[in-house]
């Protein structure tokens, strides 16, 4: 028996879920002002779409990080270099005009609150992200794997046609990298790279002796789709070869039901503490009047993820609860 989705949270793109625990799930995304990063909590999922907002940090009027706030994830993450944990928000953000005319000069930066209730508490910036290579990134999630934590995200190569691939790297502390980025993955099948050659958006979720590494392909209209990657657990994650690429997407629009360019999203686990949730954002129609980076109608959907024989994922339609 099939159900239609409804969103969850209208005009939230980018949506982001962590489940922690204190028993509540925490919700950013990003927002059609592109201007802050919002945080709201509840404790069950559903409870999200009503919960009181707290605006955590705001965009300055200048300077490196002035414009477009994309795609924040919030984590509650460990520093390898001093054991304690803290909350980080990772996100990117552009340069003001004044600096770079060209506002998709976005690079990589992390917040962080110490308090054990995000929404409260003072944030700091601690500063940008560095990859080592100067060029437009975005989309960071960070995970956590035999105690070691790692650092994923889209970034650009000049010397590789598109907009961004798919990197890796361990962190020396939450925001900062401890060795080189590793790609794992760059546009090259024909639905990666309709209007736009881009892998971006990556995801992390373990099962099954497997860690799935999921991401966004082509332009941010109906084109969108997401694909996966796949390495065994007990795999040396920094070895590209140690990942296996689906050459179709896992997740697309669904054209008779009116949901378009689903993507970007992330994993999270129902109230159980064992299904995982699958959140994405999609459109509910494709006539965008003008520029389709200021339509605000990127709806945060959630529905449970399957799994199959073989202990793969089964994403399903975006439109249903299969």
């Amino acid at each position: 028996m099939s159900e239609l989705l409804t969103p969850l949270i209208p005009q939230r793109a980018d949506p982001f879920i962590y489940k922690h625990t204190d028993g509540y799930y925490y919700f950013t995304a990003s927002v059609p002002q592109y201007d802050r990063i919002e945080l709201r909590r509840a404790k069950t999922i559903a409870e999200l779409a009503t919960a009181q907002t707290v605006d955590a940090w705001h965009k300055p009027d200048t300077g490196p990080y002035s414009e477009l706030v994309w795609a924040p994830e919030i984590h509650f993450n460990k520093d390898p270099s001093s054991g304690e944990y803290a909350w980080y928000v990772y996100f990117a953000a552009a340069p003001s005009r004044e600096i770079k005319f060209d506002l998709f000069q976005h690079r990589m930066y992390a917040i962080r609150n110490k308090n054990a209730n995000p929404l409260e508490g003072e944030w700091e910036l601690m500063g940008q992200v560095d990859s080592g290579i100067d060029t437009f990134c975005l989309d960071a999630t960070t995970f956590t794997h035999k105690d070691v934590l790692y650092y994923v995200w889209a970034q650009k190569d000049v010397g590789i046609r598109g907009n961004s691939n798919i990197y890796i790297a361990p962190m020396k502390t939450p925001w900062e990298l401890a060795s080189e980025p590793v790609m794992l993955t760059k546009p090259e099948f024909e639905w990666e790279i309709r209007g736009f050659w881009v892998n971006e958006g990556p995801s992390i979720v373990k099962r099954n002796g497997k860690i799935f590494l999921s991401y966004s392909a082509s332009a941010t209209d109906e084109n969108y789709a997401m694909g996966l990657l796949w390495a065994d657990e007990n795999a040396d994650l920094l070895d590209p070869a140690s990942w296996t690429k689906s050459k179709e997407p896992v997740l697309c629009s669904d054209i008779p039901n009116k949901i378009f360019g689903p993507g970007h999203n992330s994993f999270t686990y129902a109230e159980d503490g064992d299904t995982v949730m699958l959140v994405y954002h999609a459109r509910t129609y494709t006539e965008i009047e003008g520029d389709p980076l200021w339509n605000p109608d990127r709806h945060t959907f959630v529905k449970p993820l399957r799994w199959n024989e073989q202990g793969m994922p089964v994403f399903g339609k975006p439109s249903m609860i299969e």
